[in-house]
Parts: structure tokens; sequence; C-alpha cells
């Protein structure tokens, strides 16, 4: 298990302690020149350990950062890959079938009239979609018709073709716990003040606005919107788009360009990867959460500069999450922000998942770590998720949104936001704030990490592996094997309870899992209902992988952790 923790030690310092079954390079424990001493004392925080990685970061940090990536056992990754060996002679022999017309196929493909032209459709490409994805389509794009809240109603449906088509029965699948929105403040709701203010403004305004802000689409309610934002980061200026994908793939090009240097974590969402590539930068990619891996790159950058000519590169652009959906992984914000002043380059943070569900406020990573926002360049972030609206921010110096508003595509050419989703936004986040005179926000803020903690701490009792950070509620559970991908998924729906799995390509080949997303609309009794349904089930298919077990204790503090190591 990899299991990065700082703890004060007397001299004030913090130290990074490993434990057993390390791999220290994921979670970037490794040694920096301006972060560890020359000279460390060779001794360990907890002498009974085996295996002691200490190094002291000069207090970066001011609170635990405890993060955990256990290794995949090794006869786990052998069946593993057997199995998708297996799915892979008998998707070509499939194939095989297909083409000599044994076996029906329903992939799009080409007519036979047009077997002379370019092809449209790439046949191999699609080889993993036909032979594999298909066999547990069933799992993913269910359709719901309720509020996506703490339950949800599913509307039934059947496949009598092995998932290539679905029929709907007209039933529909009354309040099943949903533990896979992105709902984690619970504001995704129909009622309560921020639906009542919804639509309050849709009587007023209407539902869209059919123009863009630069001609007839600049309500006066955007421009609250934006000081609103801009106010609850804590930076000069904001500014407001209506698609959260698009905030990032349509501002990066807008802010670095050919001569420009991209250092982007690997981890990083699509929407990051596209922006960078649609920029026509340079990218380079430095391992997830690494630091040596990171400074390696910018220091390399900065003695080498440009490819060929040598010259030094106009900007270097870093590109972090706040948490990371897939990993559960918070960024190590401290780090990069000093490694950011030492090279001079420009952060640029993506707080998506971690705006509104981090911090003791609520404002994200950079109020977890109690850090100043005017140390983070870029500010972006969406209203997707905390705020159970749509669309996406830009936060940072006024000059920087000054110059967005002219040059970016999204802000030129896109129509404005629909006006019951700015006044979504505006409800919702003056309750964090408390500025709607009541602790409804604040406590949500609460509820939230007190619930995720709780979850993830049963989980790793149980006996199951878990990724990421002990604050990040984005908790991903490991499957691996690819037959239990699409079997997890359907028992948990037998017995009530909804959850989004991951597998390959979205996931490395052999660490295919199910992802939980805590909210604080979950209540402790249902979240005690899905951990018993959740263990029955990890039972069932015997997915209780773990080798190191948490010992409970009901008096034991939130940040110290004991294990023990299972016989097996």
């Amino acid at each position: 298990m990899t299991e990065s923790s700082e703890n004060k030690t007397a001299n004030g310092e913090v130290c990074h302690r490993a434990t057993n079954g390390i791999k220290p390079g994921r979670n970037g424990l490794v040694k920096n020149h301006y972060l560890y001493q020359q000279q460390q004392q060779q001794k360990c925080c907890h002498p009974d350990e085996k295996v002691h990685h200490v190094a002291c970061n000069g207090g970066l940090y001011s609170r635990p950062f405890n993060e955990s990536f256990e290794e995949t056992p090794m006869l786990v990754a052998v069946l593993t890959y057997m199995g998708y060996g297996i799915l892979t002679i008998f998707g070509y022999l499939r194939d095989f079938l297909r083409d000599w017309k044994i076996e029906k196929c329903h992939i799009a493909r080409e007519r036979e009239e047009q077997r002379d032209f370019v092809p449209l459709y790439q046949d191999f490409e699609n080889f993993y979609t036909r032979n594999l994805y298909m066999r547990v389509r069933d799992s993913w794009n269910r359709p719901i018709c309720s509020v996506p809240g703490a339950k949800v109603d599913l509307v039934e449906r059947v496949s009598h073709d092995y998932n290539w088509t679905f029929d709907y029965t007209g039933k529909v699948v009354k309040d099943v716990i949903n533990m896979g929105s992105y709902n984690y403040l619970g504001f995704a709701e129909n009622t309560g003040v921020c639906a009542d203010a919804a639509a309050e403004v849709t009587t007023k305004y209407g539902i869209g606005v059919s123009s863009t802000r630069q001609e007839m689409g600049n309500l006066d309610r955007h421009e609250e919107l934006e000081k609103l934002v801009a106010k609850f980061l804590g930076v000069e200026s904001a500014m407001a788009f209506g698609m959260g994908f698009a905030t990032n793939s349509m501002n990066i090009p807008a802010l670095t360009g050919k001569g420009c240097l991209i250092l982007s974590d690997e981890l990083n969402h699509a929407s990051l990867v596209l922006g960078a590539r649609l920029s026509g930068s340079t990218i380079r990619v430095f391992k997830h959460n690494n630091m040596q891996s990171l400074e390696k790159l910018l220091r390399d950058a900065i003695v080498h500069g440009q490819p060929r000519t040598h010259r030094p590169w106009k900007k270097i652009l870093i590109l972090v999450e706040g948490i990371y959906s897939m990993e559960g992984s918070i960024v190590r914000l401290p780090e990069v922000i000093a490694l950011k002043k030492k090279y001079k380059a420009y952060l640029y943070l993506d707080e998506a998942h971690s705006i509104g569900a981090l911090g003791p406020n609520g404002r994200g990573v950079v109020d977890y770590f109690g850090l100043d926002s005017r140390d983070v360049d870029i500010m972006m972030g969406t209203f997707t998720k905390s705020f159970g609206a749509a669309g996406g921010y830009i936060g940072g110096k006024k000059e920087l949104i000054d110059y967005l508003r002219t040059h970016s595509h999204s802000a030129v050419y896109a129509t404005s936001m629909s006006p019951p989703v700015v006044e979504q936004i505006i409800t919702s986040m003056k309750c964090i704030m408390g500025e709607d005179g009541t602790t409804i926000g604040r406590d949500r803020v609460q509820q939230l990490a007190e619930n995720t903690t709780y979850f993830r701490r049963k989980l790793q009792e149980m006996g199951f592996i878990i990724y990421g950070n002990d604050d990040s509620p984005v908790v991903p559970m490991m499957l691996y094997m690819p037959a239990k991908i699409g079997a997890f998924g359907r028992e948990m729906l037998k017995r009530n309870i909804g959850v989004v799995v991951v597998g390959f390509p979205a996931t490395p080949i052999i660490e295919s899992r199910a992802r939980f997303c805590i909210s604080a609309a979950h209540t402790k009794e249902m979240l005690d209902t899905a951990l018993s349904v959740i263990s029955e089930v990890g039972d069932l298919l015997q997915l209780k992988y773990s080798r190191h077990r948490i010992l409970p204790s009901l008096d034991r503090p939130f940040d110290e952790t004991t294990y023990e190591e299972s016989e097996d």
C-alpha cells in the first residue's frame, strides 16, 4: 500500500512517511532540491515499521495529507491480464465469424457499394467496443427520471441482443440510492431556496438568452454572478462560461501558443488535454502528483529552452487539477506553488471537483491548504458539481479576465448562460458563503467532510482497496477484473444502489474500478445501507483484495491509521 502522511515533528518540520508495500513515485514522495534538506536524519517517525522513506519539506503543509494507492496483488494482476487476453481471443474469433456472415454484427460499417471509398469507420479501433464494451454496456447510460439527488428513480430497460439495443419496459425503479452523481453539496434538488429562486427568474427572464454576451445577451444576473465568483474565490475578477468542458478547451488556446511550454499532469481531464493540444504549444507530461518529475521538466525547460533553437520559452504553464476524478487524489498544491515560484512559471488550476467540496469554507483546494489565491495565476472551476448547475468559470487578475473577454472563443462566440442556471449558481454560492443569513451552506460543507471520512474508513475496514486522499469525496474502489465490472454494477442495482463503474480505456487496463461520489445529502442511514450492500456484493464477487486491514476503533482520531497484514 502506498501511504503518504505528513506529521509535525519536534522541530516543526513536516515529514512524509511511506509504509509497507510502497510505490513512492506514485505520490511524488521524492526528494526535491528546494524541499528537502541535504542532510536527512536517518530516523523514522514510527520505529516499528519495516520500510521507511522519510523526508522533511520545510513545513509547506499545515495539516495531515494522507493518500493511499495500494499495489495490485500479483495474483489479481495476472488473472486480470488473463481475463483480457481470453476476451481478446474470443473477440478475434467472433470477428472472423462476422466476416463470414455466420454471426450478425450490429456495429456501424460501410455499405457494400462504398467499399472502394476511404473507410469512414476504423474497423480495428472499434474492436474494444464490439467485443468488450458491449458485454457490460448495460452498466452505463442508465436513464433517470427524477432529480439526481441522494436518491434517484431509474427507467427500467432490458436487452435481447446482448446490449446492442435496449427496450424500455415502462417500469420505474424507485428510490435508488445515488452513489454516482457529483452532487457534492446536495444542491441538485427541485425544492428549497435554489429551486424557488430559479423558478422566479425563469418567469422574469425566460429560459434562453439567444445571443452572446458581446451582443444582446449580457444580463445583469451575469454581471452579479461574476462579481460573486470573484469574491468567493478571493481574486480580482472572474468570468463565467456556459460549458465546463469548453472553459478549459477554449481558454487554454487563448493563453498559450507556439513557443510556449505546457507541463501537464498525466491524469489531467480530457478538457485540459484538448485545450493544450489546440493551443499549439509544446506539451510535456509529468507523473501524477510527482514533484520530482515536475521539477525535472521545469529545470530542463529553463536550461535547454525550445527544441533546435534553444531560445527561452515564451511562457511555461503548469496544468493541474484540484481533485482527480478517477484517482480521488488531491493535488500537492503547496509544493506545486513552491516550484512555480522558483522557476517563474504560471499555474493553471482546474477545480472542477474541488470547488465547494474541499476546504473549511468550501472554497476549494486553495482553502483546503490555507494558501493565498493570488499564488494561483488562473483559477478554473465548474458549476456542474457542487453548485448543481451548469457552466464554468475562470478567476484571476483583472488584466487576465479582460484579455479573455476579447480573445476567448467561448466568450466571444458562445451563447450566454441560461438565466435560471445563473440564478441557481448565485443562490447556492451565497448559501455556501453564508450571505443568505443561514448556516445551510457551512453545514453542508461540514456534512460532506464527515460523510467522506466515514465512508472511506468503513470501506477500508471491510478490506477493499481504496484509492485517493482521505478527504476526497471521490472514492475509487478497485475491481480489477473485466468480468467484475459489469457484475458489480448489476448486483448493486439489484439491491437498489446506483453506482458508476469504470474500466479500460478510461483507466489502466488492470485498474478497473467502481467510483463512489459522496454527497452532503447522504444521511448516515443511506451510507450504512450502501456500505452493507457493498460488503455483501464484495463477498459475492470476492472484491476484498486489500492486504492491509484497518483495525476498527471508535476512539481513534481520523488522521491516525493502524494496519495489520492479512494472512493471505
